[in-house]
């Protein structure tokens, strides 16, 4: 029994951590459309509060989860290829999300309420260039856990 509710806490929490992921982009690539620093600002305020709020607690849900069940079913985390494979992509995510993806969001946001809601004082260069890196930086870390996420349901090896 305390297996399932460690792989439900698991389950529950991925759902939680890559929907927040995916919702971000969309809310990124929505306001970027519209070209006004005053919408940019508050969407990118909105990434970063909602990974405050959802993304870090479910980091540790994952993980709790994760090991939990791992260590209740007796699985060896690092001799089990899917469960490592899992750790290893899970850690390469969040290194691009701590190391790269959150400051970049904040330099976005930064350098779109510096404009003011006034698109004309918008440093635009620098944002698009901050917004190809932060594009590179967000596939990396959402492609990682999708994969760990297939090592997981599929235990292919």
């Amino acid at each position: 029994m305390l297996y399932l509710v460690f792989k439900l806490l698991h389950v529950i929490a991925v759902v939680l951590f890559l929907g927040n992921i995916i919702t971000g982009v969309f809310w990124k690539a929505h306001a970027d459309r519209t070209r006004n620093p005053a919408i940019i600002a508050h969407a990118m305020g909105g990434i970063i509060e909602a990974d405050r709020l959802f993304t870090v607690p479910a980091v540790i849900l994952i993980l709790v989860g994760g090991f939990g069940a791992a260590l209740v079913n007796h699985l060896p985390l690092l001799h089990t290829p899917w469960i490592l494979g899992g750790i290893i992509l899970f850690t390469i995510s969040g290194i691009a999300f701590m190391g790269w993806l959150v400051p970049l969001q904040r330099k976005l946001a930064q350098i779109a309420r510096a404009a003011g809601g006034d698109s004309t004082r918008m440093d635009w260069p620098r944002y698009e260039r901050l917004s190809r890196e932060w594009a590179i930086w967000g596939l990396i870390a959402l492609v990682a856990p999708l994969l760990a996420l297939v090592l997981m349901v599929l235990k292919p090896i």
